[in-house]
């Protein structure tokens, strides 16, 4: 081998070792399909969580009464439409994160995805305690608010370790969430919108900027 083709030989050894060691540290196989379904399971949440308010509050869904004895009806209904969908929401993005990490040779298990699993849940565990006080105190006004920002910085969080542009959906959802703080009358379109809408936009930008070649 002649020295004129060493340095190149060099340099793509350095690009190999730079791919091995982002593999190691980043989790990449995140699936925009598993964004587009949580954003479905969000908006069939909402779906059904607008038909059990319109069958309480009819169709001014602004006049947020939570003392008489008939919310608290409502209030189970939507605990568990919320405790569905979010289950629902988590089984479908496991399934297809889990087919894309199988196609890469990839596990579930391994050092980066554990590492983006812990940089969500300190924010989501949070936010999720800080929920649940709201709702014993019956304040029922920042629930929605409180539950996009703190996921959105939990995706901000973990982009840390994934790849970089759940940074810019977990931006989106703090935004949107401080924007609901002032228009807590409409905080289900919020919701709606944070977790239905955006997931769905996010998930068909990065299936299309990083799977649609495979598919």
């Amino acid at each position: 081998m002649s020295s004129e083709n060493q340095p190149l030989d060099s340099l793509q050894d350095v690009r190999d070792i730079r791919k091995m060691m982002e593999r190691s540290s980043r989790f990449t196989s995140l699936s925009g399909l598993s964004c587009v379904a949580a954003g479905i399971c969000a908006m069939a949440g909402a779906w059904l969580a607008r038909y059990f308010m319109g069958g309480y509050y009819g169709d001014d869904l602004s006049r947020w009464i939570y003392s008489d004895d008939s919310f608290s009806l409502l209030r189970t209904q939507l605990l568990l439409t919320a405790a569905g969908t979010f289950g629902a929401a988590l089984l479908g993005a496991f399934f297809f994160t889990w087919r894309k990490a199988k196609g890469h040779g990839e596990t579930l298990g391994n050092h980066a995805s554990r590492k983006v699993f812990w940089s969500m849940a300190v924010p989501l565990i949070t936010g999720g305690v800080f929920t649940l006080g709201m709702l014993h105190h019956n304040e029922w006004h920042f629930v929605a608010p409180a539950c996009l920002v703190f996921y959105g910085l939990g995706l901000v969080n973990a982009g840390k370790y994934t790849v970089a542009d759940i940074r810019y959906l977990g931006y989106c959802e703090i935004a949107l969430g401080l924007v609901n703080v002032w228009f807590t009358q409409r905080s289900l379109y919020f919701w709606t919108l944070g977790f239905g809408v955006l997931h769905i936009v996010y998930g068909v930008i990065m299936w299309w900027k990083y799977e649609r070649a495979k598919a």
